[in-house]
């Protein structure tokens, strides 16, 4: 029977080249644009580790080499977990969050449907079309386009360059849309009538005028 001892097995590891291969992977553009504060964190925290292993490795350490895969494996992991968040799954969690999931109505046929299921009580579906009212008025007036695939914050940062005086209650519009619509809170008589307020003061509001960048 033939015997393996790990202290036989050559560590021959440059510390500071390897170093920089981690910092150089982890400071890709992609990565550092998913969620910087996070990613700066976990960054220096696996240069930290990966400095003192390698500063306590030698070649008659028996678990050196176990621990050079062990970060090797939680770089891996952090790759893979930055992918998920700005790769397929973050288009299509994006995706699920659009404004108008179907074929759009008119910003009077949204108001409409809104005013009805106040009255019948269903605040749910009366913040939800009160706000696409909003956002469809916007459009209307072509002070958004009408690309589909809009997020209620995209739509409310994109509204609140033209029309300044409302951004604030635009941004507080699009939490409440998706709080009711995507956060499974419960939609109120408050939050309707918030968003009428708001549907109303767009309609009044007019246009700055924006510099050519």
């Amino acid at each position: 029977m033939v015997t393996f001892r790990l202290i036989d097995v050559p560590v021959d590891i440059d510390r500071d080249a390897a170093r920089r291969a981690a910092e150089k992977e982890l400071s890709d553009p992609k990565y550092r644009d998913a969620r910087p504060g996070f990613l700066q964190q976990i960054g220096q925290w696996l240069g930290e580790q990966l400095e003192k292993l390698l500063n306590s490795l030698s070649s008659d350490v028996p678990g050196g080499i176990f621990g050079v895969v062990l970060v090797v494996a939680l770089l891996i992991v952090l790759v893979v977990v930055i992918r998920l968040r700005t790769g397929k799954m973050a288009g299509s969690a994006r995706a699920d969050r659009v404004v108008f999931g179907g074929q759009r109505k008119s910003a009077a046929d949204y108001r409409r449907a809104a005013g009805e299921a106040a009255a019948a009580g269903r605040f749910d579906d009366a913040v939800r079309d009160r706000f696409r009212a909003v956002v469809r008025a916007l459009e209307e007036r072509a002070l958004l386009d009408s690309r589909s695939g809009r997020t209620a914050d995209e739509a409310a940062a994109e509204a609140g360059v033209l029309l300044p005086n409302v951004a604030d209650r635009l941004r507080q519009g699009a939490r409440l849309f998706d709080d009711v619509h995507y956060g499974g809170r419960e939609g109120t008589e408050a939050a309707y009538r918030t968003l009428t307020e708001l549907d109303e003061r767009c309609r009044r509001e007019r246009p700055v005028a924006v510099a050519a960048q």
